[in-house]
């Protein structure tokens, strides 16, 4: 090949590198909003609980209003997105998100605010599902890990920026102020703009487009990808699709799927048993339950946030080099030790600082391990012609789960925190040997190998 046919090659793959990244990003923001929405409740439930006189089992059923509407989104979102496309879907739920920042904070009664945040949790199930589906299915397997981790970086920039929007509005207003949780609900409005505008200018995701039988514009759309050789994968995407469909071999619930499906349920239910939304619901709570005020608590919720951040970042660095499996495994160690941690500090009368230490360990463990690998590994593992219903299916579990860990938090802690912490340990040991004895290692494994390793198909 002379050199300006290099070059060519080069500047297209540079193109194509940069459409893909671009393009993950975008419905990454989808992600954004997860994290942000998830995160903001933590500043506002002291003022909520007091606002509308609420017991601690109302608070908890207040914080996961919008963890039920999770379960809906996440159900109802994988057979539309099967049916009318990645991108449509992605828009759709940009405008849930919108609708529900401005009536959350326009909120005009505990009901209207219960609603609005319910229909909130409705686009972060859908999300949940639709945004790392899409990622998954225009990454080249060698990119893979560290792209859909873009999915999970914005959750957690998400998270972080919701911790300091809403130091920044107390700080600005006054943590006193009649309407400051509303405008910590409202800020989410700019990022749903963001969201809406930029999921309508992607491309759709090549296997979908496959599977409707737009193989030319499937072919297209992998080469402004920068994938190294469209018409090979579009004959791989095409016969793994064919060998699926015969037989009526795109129903859910078979003998052939039931590997794939209950080793995803097995990452997802363990994601939620880790402990970490506890924590990202009630930082602010803990905090404050340690002795600090108003105003420090939601400045170290930041401290958190910051954590959180660095090990992701940590995450998609290591991901497709070490593994997904050698970080769950990893990861449970560092759990269980700093579970132990904050089960010993609720037990004493430990100095603020240990409080911040075990917050810290967890919710590091959380990023780098389970939090940058759950959306990956979900995706991997479903096959191809499943993998819209299937990821609906494994993520309304773990949002279930998410549902009885937020709501049962602070009645259970007022008991006794110390054993809920050594609950969640426990979670982490049986983790660590479930996966080291069943999870299979997907690094760097092309999508439609894994559906043959773990289907037959």
């Amino acid at each position: 090949m002379d050199t300006y046919s290099v070059s060519q090659s080069r500047a297209a793959e540079n193109r194509g590198g940069a459409v893909l990244l671009t393009s993950a990003i975008a419905a990454a923001l989808g992600s954004f909003l997860f994290g942000f929405d998830t995160a903001v409740i933590s500043g506002t439930e002291g003022t909520l609980q007091k606002l509308y006189s609420l017991s601690d089992s109302l608070l908890g059923f207040t914080v996961s209003s919008a963890l039920i509407g999770t379960l809906f989104g996440a159900l109802l979102v994988g057979r539309p997105s099967d049916r009318w496309g990645r991108r449509p879907v992605l828009m759709v739920l940009a405008v849930v998100f919108l609708i529900s920042a401005i009536g959350c904070g326009l909120a005009w009664n505990w009901y209207a605010l219960l609603f609005f945040r319910w229909l909130g949790g409705l686009a972060i199930g859908g999300t949940s599902v639709a945004s790392p589906v899409y990622i998954t299915e225009i990454a080249p397997a060698r990119r893979r890990g560290l792209l859909v981790a873009v999915s999970q970086l914005n959750i957690v920039v998400g998270i972080l920026m919701a911790y300091l929007s809403n130091y920044v509005v107390a700080f600005v207003l006054g943590s006193g102020h009649p309407a400051v949780w509303r405008w910590m609900f409202a800020v989410a409005a700019v990022p749903s703009a963001a969201f809406l505008i930029a999921s309508g200018l992607i491309p759709e995701s090549p296997r979908w487009l496959i599977k409707k039988g737009k193989r030319s514009m499937a072919e297209t759309t992998l080469a402004r990808f920068g994938h190294e050789n469209p018409l090979r994968e579009a004959d791989e995407i095409e016969q793994s699709l064919r060998s699926e469909k015969s037989g009526g071999q795109e129903r859910l619930f078979q003998p052939r799927y039931f590997k794939p499906l209950l080793l995803a349920a097995m990452i997802a239910a363990f994601n939620q048993l880790d402990g970490i939304n506890a924590v990202i619901y009630y930082t602010a709570k803990i905090f404050r339950e340690a002795g600090a005020s108003e105003s420090s608590a939601l400045m170290l919720s930041v401290g958190v946030g910051l954590t959180n951040l660095v090990m992701t970042l940590v995450a998609m660095m290591l991901i497709d080099r070490v593994g997904r499996k050698s970080l769950l495994l990893v990861g449970s160690v560092t759990f269980v030790m700093s579970h132990l941690l904050a089960a010993w500090v609720f037990s004493t009368s430990a100095p603020r600082w240990m409080v911040m230490v075990a917050l810290m360990g967890i919710v590091g463990s959380h990023a780098y391990s389970q939090g940058a690998v759950v959306w990956v590994i979900i995706n991997e593992l479903l096959p191809n012609a499943i993998r819209g219903a299937g990821s609906a299916v494994i993520c309304t579990l773990l949002w279930l789960l998410d549902i009885a860990v937020t709501w049962s938090f602070p009645p259970l802690v007022r008991y006794s925190g110390a054993l809920v912490f050594v609950f969640f340990a426990v979670m982490m040991v049986l983790q660590f040997f479930m996966v080291l004895k069943y999870l299979p290692e997907t690094k760097g494994v092309s999508l439609e190998e894994l559906q043959t390793q773990l289907s037959g198909a």
